[in-house]
């Protein structure tokens, strides 16, 4: 049986072309299946050896199956036979009696048909699935991809596949993903493309297809607590505690809705940014009850040049404010903050909250010199100003060096141009003024009556402490008289207000 089909193919090499193509086809056969077991097994899982196996060996296998009869055609052109006596040739008169589709010959065809077919069925179910793989889409452009790959592997979505977000739902969805793909990889083949990337919010599918298949709006009810520790730059890098009441409410449970009232279906926003941007607003507008619509002009915006770059209204959505929900890019600040929350960062070193915003906040010209710069600034000012120090907590300080260029690492990114604050997030409006909230909230957004948009704090969030020295709950250990403890009791007094209504 098998030597029947070993003269099958060398009867279907009629000519040089004819060889190579059943060379080409055979060989790549044979090996994609021998580097598929392989994958299967673990011993690859390289992006690139993918690659090879899913776009590299399929490609050969079809150019093989077209030079095939490329070779056979040629070889008619140029000895004037027929199909029938080329047949005859090249497998001989026993192979192709009883007519053509009752010869050995036909059903020879018939078979390798078959598994062409299978083969490239399997083939390109198996590349498509492997391309949606995150680790595809994180490692395949390395140099490109890989701030966004760090940052993702360490992110609440780390176990969300990218095209979840990236791609969305649908055959359209599926073929735009593949053609914009294709775009990026003739911008990466001859550096045509930007550095940094710029965030592609452009490209990403309504929240309502992606965002909205596990978070929706119905279920953003009630109030959250929440504290942010922060530390001084003093010499025990003193703690501080800020706590907020952070109303969540979409308007569903409490008539006085809270941060998700924006994106309820009943309380639609709309607003224009310049260029399309999505960071200056030229206008927002808001649904009113009577199914009217409320807008708010910029009014700090006096340049009519720069009015007329507004591009079609958006409708406000997750996107929005949830800019950074997966690729966070840290605050050198709260990076450290948070090292230290989590005891990775001793705050018996004196000045180690100042010290380590320092070391990783110098302007460095790669990351090799960064990770000997961090090392010099922590490890000298050390030796300089604490030699007990230096000797009696080597391992903290050399601990504390590690966690600080780990941070440099994850966040800064020289190929790629990314520096702190590249990146910056939507959420809240602490770092950048004019970002986040207040893009849409502050005085110069007015209405036709001469109103603007409220900036109120407690829209969105109670202050129940702030920059205290003790967490929430604990204020009531507080001396009575002292004015701030008043304070909190009157912020707690107002959160709890808050919660009856």
């Amino acid at each position: 049986m098998l030597d029947k089909y070993l003269r099958f193919l060398r009867g279907v090499s009629i000519n040089r072309i004819g060889k190579i193509g059943v060379i080409l086809t055979t060989s790549s056969f044979i090996t994609f299946l021998i580097l598929e077991i392989a994958r299967f097994m673990g011993i690859f899982t390289n992006a690139y050896a993918g690659l090879v196996v899913y776009l590299l060996f399929p490609l050969l296998f079809i150019i093989g199956l077209i030079l095939i009869p490329i070779g056979w055609y040629l070889r008619k052109k140029t000895t004037g036979k027929s199909g029938k006596e080329l047949l005859t040739e090249s497998f001989g008169d026993q192979e192709t009696k009883g007519g053509f589709f009752g010869s050995t010959v036909f059903k020879s065809i018939a078979l390798f048909s078959i598994i062409n077919i299978l083969f490239m069925t399997v083939a390109g179910s198996r590349m498509l699935h492997f391309m949606d793989s995150a680790r595809f889409c994180g490692t395949a452009c390395h140099s490109v991809m890989n701030p966004e790959w760090v940052t993702y592997q360490d992110s609440p979505h780390a176990r969300v596949a990218c095209v979840e977000c990236h791609v969305g739902e649908g055959v359209g969805a599926l073929i735009d993903s593949k053609i914009n793909g294709t775009r990026q990889i003739i911008s990466v083949t001859f550096n045509l493309l930007e550095r940094p990337i710029p965030t592609p919010v452009h490209q990403l599918r309504p929240a309502r297809e992606t965002c909205e298949k596990c978070h929706w709006p119905d279920k953003f009810y009630g109030s959250r607590l929440k504290t942010i520790v922060r530390y001084d730059n003093d010499s025990a890098s003193t703690t501080g505690y800020t706590t907020l009441n952070l109303k969540v409410d979409a308007g569903k449970v409490s008539p006085k809705g809270g941060i998700h009232w924006h994106v309820a279906e009943e309380n639609e926003v709309c607003y224009s940014s310049v260029d399309d941007e999505r960071e200056t607003m030229l206008w927002v507008e808001r649904k009113m009850p009577d199914g009217s619509y409320k807008r708010y002009r910029n009014t700090s915006i006096t340049n009519s040049s720069i009015q007329s770059k507004g591009e079609e209204a958006r409708v406000l959505d997750c996107i929005d404010c949830h800019n950074r929900a997966t690729h966070i890019y840290e605050d050198p600040r709260d990076a450290v903050n948070e090292q230290i929350r989590l005891d990775n960062l001793d705050r018996l070193l004196p000045y180690l909250k100042r010290e380590a915003i320092a070391a990783i906040t110098k302007n460095y010209s790669d990351s090799t010199a960064a990770m000997e710069g961090i090392a010099n600034q922590l490890a000298g000012f050390y030796r300089l100003n604490y030699p007990n120090i230096s000797r009696t907590m080597t391992a903290q300080i050399n601990r504390a060096i590690m966690i600080l260029q780990a941070i440099y690492n994850r966040n800064i990114h020289h190929d790629m141009n990314i520096e702190w604050g590249t990146y910056h997030s939507h959420i809240g409006h602490r770092l950048v003024e004019k970002s986040g909230c207040f893009r849409c909230h502050n005085n110069a957004m007015i209405d036709e009556a001469g109103e603007s948009i409220s900036s109120n704090c407690i829209m969105c969030h109670s202050i129940l402490a702030y920059d205290y020295d003790k967490p929430f709950g604990y204020i009531q250990a507080a001396d009575t008289t002292d004015p701030e403890f008043q304070m909190h009791q009157y912020l707690k007094k107002e959160f709890l207000e808050y919660i009856i209504d």
